[in-house]
């Protein structure tokens, strides 16, 4: 029932205007009267209405998406049932689809892809951290608003239908659906980043990876043709932006990233530095060959979803014992839906009729199989050729020990092996033999002995675990005593029974790596050697204490703490000031001319040192403007001290420069979440050698600031040249360059 202008809702939501039609659902524009503000408002079709089971679904994970609250994503405010109507009130985006925005441009520039995509992304990661999944991504669902910030729309509606009709009806946008959604099974955050993978692909070249005839055969695409690299049709794309897509879209969810927080990570890497090859290329193989590697907790699940399936059809058929799965049909609307076959309507004394697969006859892609006898033999994807043989040999080994263990305790007992010399020994063999066959058959088929991995390296400890069927974790720890990358540990004992699959975490020693400082003969060194040694070399932290001593030279290591330290550790040394001798305070002698500097100094048992003249417009010529030692500072008696002489005012070379440089030209729209470490200087080239001033000290600015850039600055003494640079110290490069020209300038 379409909602006309006018229509209140609540007594508080007038409906304005008819915004858009979905396939399950009309979007509004309507006024909360309440609040005064502007809302959305998405009503359910009448069909999805008068099912109940659906609309509670509906409810449920609309109330989830609720709590989600994120600058990405658009809010719902409100879950309402009202009558037979049933909405969700939520945050109105006055904007454009990205998928008009495609449809406008044609395609989209690389930097806007993945300003786009990290938005789309930092969305779905707050989505997933809170066990929301999507399940419908594509560009239709992602608004882009007049301030260039991408929010996500229609969470909540997409999980309710997936959670409904997995394994029944399997509900997709076709061209963005992920394999595992296809197939109609499990799906979780990756199958999220399938779709977000599609939807870049088609912001860099306004087209879709698959396309054909009918959506069947799309969705057959995405089970069995690989991604081709963007690059192909817009060569703009980078070979990293380029991987990325690729990983993002693989076949198998395990190959993909394992959340949104890794591909933020990469596409922010590839926004900043498009050229560094960082994300290698994932090895090539047949998704479709016979032989399939499949990781344990994949066929695990695949195993529970099959034992699922079987329990309920022998619940409703307890005539048929398996069931063939969910085949790909079109409803009426002309979108794929994953069906179960329906029940045998004839059997006769248990046995059923040959019956043709739905997906076979549909596709024409696989060779005809038939399915015929008391039980139907299931042809699926997800068992396993390598599986079902080491099935079969495990099965034949443990029929052979059985065999053997039955032969010997026979031979014991008619007395065979009792005959000649030695016999007492074959007794001991047959009880060990009958013991191990016994620990073995006590063992459940889930369950496995622990090996004892010590000793061994984390190649022959994974190896050990996988022959048990159980997983690995490694941890690191210092050792005295073991080598370098071998076992000094496991979580689980050896021998200890456990269920297959479990983890053990295993420990590996890193050796000790502690550098012997004994071995460097620092106590000869100056305490300048003994710092360059240790921090330049050895990559130490260096702390250097002045302590007087009698019998070490002046500037020389007196001793150090620790004797031996960790790689990137901190070392102390204690460097000689020569003899104890005594000091006085140090007089203030700025302002003064020399000879009175001189009397004040030899008054107090110090001399004046090395002499230093500097322009200066506050200090008269001839009076000192700086002394090297400050003033009321303990100085050894006897010591020089240095100072400098004003020259009086002179001239100054000086250079000005107005501009502002927007850094937002640099990162697109994703530049209000990118920040990077900058710092201006200025350069001179002063007698053949380049000298470097800091103008604005090192800082971090965000992607989106307006960089000010106003500066009086004073150069070298008879140098009319020079630049500004605009430095990126977070990437190591240069964002800007300016020329400056110096003009002399007179302080008189």
């Amino acid at each position: 029932m379409m909602l006309k202008p006018g229509t209140y809702l609540q007594d508080r939501y007038e409906i304005l205007s008819l915004i858009g039609t979905g396939g399950m659902s009309e979007v509004y524009q309507a006024k909360c009267h309440t609040l005064n503000r502007l809302v959305a408002i998405k009503v359910l079709k009448d069909e999805y209405s008068q099912d109940a089971n659906f609309v509670s679904k509906f409810k449920m994970e609309a109330q989830a998406a609720a709590g989600l609250s994120h600058p990405n994503i658009v809010s719902v405010y409100d879950v309402v049932d009202e009558g037979s109507l049933h909405y969700i009130v939520m945050e109105l985006i006055e904007g454009i689809t990205l998928k008009s925005y495609i449809l406008k441009k044609g395609h989209l520039g690389v930097k806007e892809t993945i300003g786009i995509a990290i938005q789309v992304a930092q969305g779905l990661a707050a989505a997933h951290d809170q066990h929301i999944v999507h399940r419908d991504i594509k560009p239709q669902n992602m608004i882009i608003s007049r301030d260039g910030k991408v929010k996500v729309a229609d969470f909540g509606i997409a999980r309710a239908v997936s959670s409904q009709t997995t394994g029944v009806n399997a509900v997709g946008s076709v061209h963005y659906i992920s394999p595992e959604q296809a197939k109609g099974n499990y799906s979780d955050g990756r199958s999220d980043l399938y779709s977000l993978g599609i939807t870049m692909y088609e912001m860099l070249t306004g087209k879709l990876p698959f396309d054909g005839d009918t959506p069947v055969s799309v969705a057959l695409a995405h089970l069995e043709e690989p991604v081709q690299p963007p690059s192909r049709i817009n060569p703009e794309v980078s070979a990293s932006l380029d991987r990325i897509i690729l990983k993002c879209t693989q076949k198998k969810p395990e190959r993909r990233y394992q959340n949104a927080y890794e591909l933020i990570a990469d596409l922010r890497h590839a926004l900043v530095d498009p050229n560094d090859d960082f994300l290698k290329k994932e090895p090539e193989f047949d998704e479709n060959s016979p032989t399939v590697v499949r990781g344990a907790e994949e066929l695990n699940r695949q195993m529970e979803a099959q034992r699922n399936r079987n329990l309920e059809q022998t619940m409703e058929h307890p005539a048929v014992s398996e069931k063939t799965g969910p085949v790909p049909t079109e409803n009426e609307r002309g979108e794929v839906v994953w069906k179960e076959p329906e029940p045998p309507e004839k059997e006769i004394e248990g046995w059923q009729e040959e019956e043709t697969d739905v997906y076979e006859e549909e596709t024409s892609r696989r060779p005809d199989r038939r399915r015929k006898g008391r039980r139907i033999e299931e042809d699926s994807e997800d068992v396993n050729p390598q599986m079902e043989r080491l099935l079969t040999m495990i099965g034949i080994g443990a029929a052979v020990l059985i065999v053997v263990v039955v032969i010997v305790i026979a031979a014991k007992l008619t007395g065979i092996f009792n005959l000649g010399s030695g016999s007492q020994k074959h007794p001991k063999t047959t009880v060990e033999a009958s013991s191990e066959a016994s620990e073995s058959e006590s063992l459940e088929s889930t369950e496995c002995r622990v090996p004892p991995l010590d000793g061994m390296t984390e190649d022959e400890a994974k190896t050990a675990l996988e022959k048990q069927s159980l997983k690995i974790r490694y941890e690191y720890a210092k050792s005295e005593t073991s080598e370098k990358g071998k076992v000094i540990g496991q979580s689980i004992a050896s021998g200890t029974v456990v269920s297959k699959q479990t983890e053990v975490i295993v420990t590996i020693g890193e050796g000790n790596e502690a550098i012997d400082l004994t071995k460097l003969g620092l106590e000869e060194m100056s305490g300048e050697d003994a710092e360059t040694l240790l921090a330049e070399e050895n990559k130490l932290t260096v702390v250097v204490q002045k302590e007087s001593s009698d019998t070490v030279a002046s500037g020389i290591v007196i001793r150090y703490s620790p004797s031996s330290v960790d790689p990137g550790g901190t070392v102390t040394l204690y460097v000689s000031t020569g003899p104890n001798v005594p000091t006085v305070p140090m007089p203030r002698i700025t302002g003064l001319s020399e000879e009175n500097a001189k009397v004040v100094l030899e008054a107090v048992g110090l001399e004046l040192g090395e002499r230093k003249e500097a322009k200066s417009s506050e200090v008269a010529k001839g009076k000192i403007i700086s002394q090297d030692v400050l003033e009321k500072t303990d100085t050894p008696e006897g010591s020089a001290i240095g100072y400098t002489v004003s020259l009086g005012k002179g001239t100054r070379y000086v250079a000005a420069i107005n501009d502002e440089f927007q850094m937002s030209e640099l990162f697109g729209p994703s530049s209000g979440d990118t920040h990077i470490r900058v710092s201006i200087v200025m350069k001179q080239t002063i007698a053949g050698n380049t000298v470097t001033k800091t103008v604005m000290e090192p800082r971090e600015i965000g992607g989106d600031i307006t960089l000010p850039i106003h500066y009086n600055i004073e150069g070298a003494d008879g140098v009319q040249t020079g630049e500004l640079q605009i430095l990126d110290l977070t990437n190591d490069r240069v964002l800007k360059t300016y020329q400056l020209e110096f003009v002399e300038v007179s302080d008189n």
